[in-house]
C-alpha cells in the first residue's frame, strides 16, 4: 500500500469491515513507541477535531447583539427595518 501525495491511504474493506469503520466514522492516528495506530475516536476526542478547535475558538467572540429578525432584514436587504 502507498502513501499519496495528499497523505491518504485506502484501508482495505476487509479491515474496515472487521473494526466497523462505516463512512463518516471518525479515526484518530496515535503515535506510541515508534509504531502509529490507526483507531475509531473515542466520543469524547470528537472535541478535537482540527472543525472542532476552529468552532471552539470563535464561540462566545461574536460582538454585534442583533435579534434574529434584524439579522434576516439585513440579510434581506431590508434596509428600512434594520
Amino acid at each position: 500500500m502507498r502513501i499519496t501525495s495528499k497523505g491518504q491511504v485506502t484501508i482495505p474493506q476487509d479491515i474496515r469491515e472487521k473494526a466497523g469503520l462505516l463512512p463518516g466514522t471518525d479515526v484518530e492516528f496515535v503515535y506510541e513507541d515508534g509504531v502509529v495506530r490507526l483507531r475509531q475516536a473515542a466520543a469524547g476526542d470528537l472535541g478535537t477535531t482540527r472543525a472542532a478547535r476552529a468552532i471552539a475558538r470563535l464561540k462566545g467572540s461574536g460582538d454585534v447583539r442583533m435579534t434574529t429578525d434584524e439579522i434576516m432584514a439585513l440579510m434581506r436587504g431590508d434596509p428600512a427595518e434594520v
